[in-house]
């Protein structure tokens, strides 16, 4: 039995890269399987781009009619906090959900917040799930945060230093504290295998293959077991297996961010910036390979910490070096004003496909889900909105979301 296909007529279509005109995009399961300017009958029209992608946020954890007592956003309990998953302290009956899905806002990065040096993971959801269990996409790293927020928390739980220097500190002594264990780990299993190796030589052993291969396998258990959980997802971030995302919001800070890396060598992004007025820092930020999750702007500069986080700033982004994407962090900003939060790009001059491109490609990008999300091409996944007007209209409003391959409003 064929699948039923459904085909759009993109009167315009900003793809995530570039702006096209007269294009017919087919839809055929949860896949886009071709994108031509060949004339074909079609299902809906109007204009059309690619499902947008929130890169930092809490929905779900802060959530719409609750009082903030009930939030879950930062759990008081540690500084360093990798193994909490996010995932488990949403409520997919937030409203945010129905709001973000009806402006065509599918997919968030949902991390804890910046109370803790280090408090949780990094995962990448989809709004229109229904049950946590359908709602992930992947684990894409653990969030972090430097500046005032952990030092701020000196009422909460555990060991609370109340400056910079104190909570720095912390985090580089729980790094080397980690690393040294490995260190040794891998010193005895180095061992090990030469004991083996040494044993396997003489014929009084008569060890057999097989007995090489088993012994191999409880010296290897015997690193693993090395490690608790807690340690191994330490080990994770440090060896680069994912991401830090770092809340990080002034130049000086940025700073340390730049020379935490050069030491540790682990890869991260710096999330927010929103303070950096300096193009320098963003283009240093470039030069090391770390990309920008700017945002969220629109909010209130609740703290000195913000004093220079200016909309202007974002010409100063603009004109730097550095590669980035942009966030809401909702609810600081509603996931669902992520696309009207691109006027203050548009306003320094940035092209509405470049603009559209920041909450599409790009973000699609840092977050590692370009393979299969942020530009509208055979082979993505079928998530996208059908526009009444051009999107970055005030007034425009989807006419059809679809949600890799399902119409869900």
């Amino acid at each position: 039995m064929e699948k039923k296909q459904t085909v759009i007529k993109a009167n315009v279509l900003y793809d995530g890269l570039t702006r096209k005109e007269n294009m017919y995009i087919v839809l055929e399961g949860e896949k886009i399987i071709e994108v031509t300017n060949q004339e074909r009958v079609y299902d809906y029209e109007g204009i059309v781009t690619p499902a947008f992608i929130d890169a930092h946020a809490h929905i779900g954890m802060d959530r719409d009619g609750e009082p903030y007592q009930e939030g879950e956003t930062n759990d008081f309990s540690s500084q360093i906090l990798p193994l909490n998953n996010p995932v488990n302290s949403i409520y997919l009956d937030d409203r945010a959900f129905v709001d973000a899905v009806d402006f065509g806002v599918l997919y968030s990065c949902i991390v804890p917040g910046s109370g803790n040096l280090i408090g949780g993971k990094a995962m990448i959801i989809k709004h229109f799930a229904r049950f946590i269990d359908e709602a992930v996409v992947g684990h894409y790293g653990y969030k972090m945060a430097l500046g005032y927020n952990p030092r701020s928390t000196t009422d909460w739980k555990g060991e609370r230093p109340n400056t910079r220097m104190g909570v720095y500190s912390l985090l580089e002594q729980e790094f080397d504290t980690v690393l040294a264990k490995q260190a040794k780990a891998e010193l005895q299993r180095e061992k090990d295998l030469k004991k083996l190796e040494e044993r396997a030589k003489k014929e009084d052993e008569k060890l057999t293959d097989a007995d090489i291969a088993k012994e191999k396998e409880y010296i290897e258990k015997d690193y693993e077991l090395a490690f608790n959980e807690k340690e191994k997802a330490l080990l994770e971030l440090l060896l680069g297996k994912k991401i830090a995302k770092v809340h990080v919001h002034k130049d000086d800070d940025v700073r340390y961010l730049i020379q935490l890396k050069k030491k540790y060598g682990f890869k991260c992004t710096a999330d927010h910036t929103c303070d950096v007025f300096n193009q320098e820092t963003f283009d240093a930020l470039a030069e090391n390979d770390i990309p920008v999750v700017y945002g969220p702007l629109g909010g209130v500069g609740y703290k000195v910490e913000l004093k220079h986080a200016f909309y202007t700033n974002t010409k100063i982004l603009m004109k730097s070096k550095a590669f980035f994407g942009f966030m809401t962090d909702h609810p600081v900003v509603h996931t669902r004003e992520i696309r009207d939060c691109l006027k203050f790009f548009l306003i320094q001059g940035m092209s509405e496909t470049e603009a559209i491109s920041l909450i599409t490609y790009k973000n699609a990008k840092i977050l590692g889900i370009d393979d299969k999300l942020g530009t509208v091409e055979k082979g993505k996944l079928a998530s996208i909105i059908v526009w009444d007007k051009e999107p970055l209209t005030l007034s425009a409003f989807p006419k059809a979301v679809f949600a890799e391959g399902k119409k869900v409003r």
